[in-house]
């Protein structure tokens, strides 16, 4: 993966499409798709499917197009999905629940460990048999599981805090929700997913159908 460091965020953020696209032909029964095929069946122009696909070396054949299995699984292989990943979550109220019944139903290959609040009315529920531990057992959990993903889900005022314990803790990784932008250090990889940029921008393009 340090061969891809350089290759756009924005390349990145389509890679994930690609392959959920690729997922839907290979239910399909496909075996093949031309870039031409692939632009509109997604909505990118094959043009752009084939620059993005070359960041990577390129993997398709002139005159047949890519094959749907390997292109799927290489791309699973670049965005690193080809491996189990360990989480906890940080922040167990009606999001950080919701966020873990997503990833046990949908998310092959990601297993939640423990889920972690303040409040005392919820802690020790369980939600999909994984139990909701005190905030205070954080640092302590960690250290002795080693999660290789942490999901904050907190308030803002909370949020980085809780990034700071994950950090400290060892975590690589950080898919935060808490409607804040974090800091981390250089060598842990975060993800920011503000719920209300994407609510503001449906908004725009709403209001630009009027």
């Amino acid at each position: 993966m340090k061969d891809h460091i350089k290759v756009s965020k924005a390349v990145i953020k389509r890679l994930p499409k690609y392959r959920r696209y690729l997922e839907e032909l290979k239910g399909q029964g496909a075996d093949r798709i031309s870039s031409g095929e692939f632009s509109k069946l997604i909505g990118y122009t094959a043009s752009q499917i084939r620059q993005d696909l070359n960041n990577f070396g390129g993997f398709g054949q002139q005159g047949y197009g890519y094959n749907v299995e390997s292109l799927h699984r290489q791309i699973g292989i670049i965005l690193g999905i080809d491996r189990a990943y360990s989480i906890v979550i940080v922040g167990s109220g009606n999001l950080g629940q919701a966020i873990a019944n997503y990833i046990h139903n949908y998310e092959t290959g990601f297993s939640i460990l423990a889920m972690f609040d303040v409040k005392p009315e919820i802690i020790g529920r369980r939600v999909n048999n994984v139990e909701i531990l005190n905030f205070d057992a954080l640092d302590a959990y960690l250290k002795a599981q080693l999660p290789d993903i942490g999901v904050i889900t907190t308030g803002a005022t909370s949020a980085q805090s809780a990034a700071n314990k994950l950090t400290a803790g060892g975590v690589k990784g950080i898919w935060n929700f808490a409607p804040v932008d974090l800091n981390v250090p250089d060598s842990v990889a975060l993800e920011n997913v503000h719920l209300s940029d994407s609510l503001h921008a449906l908004t725009y393009y709403l209001n630009s159908l009027q």
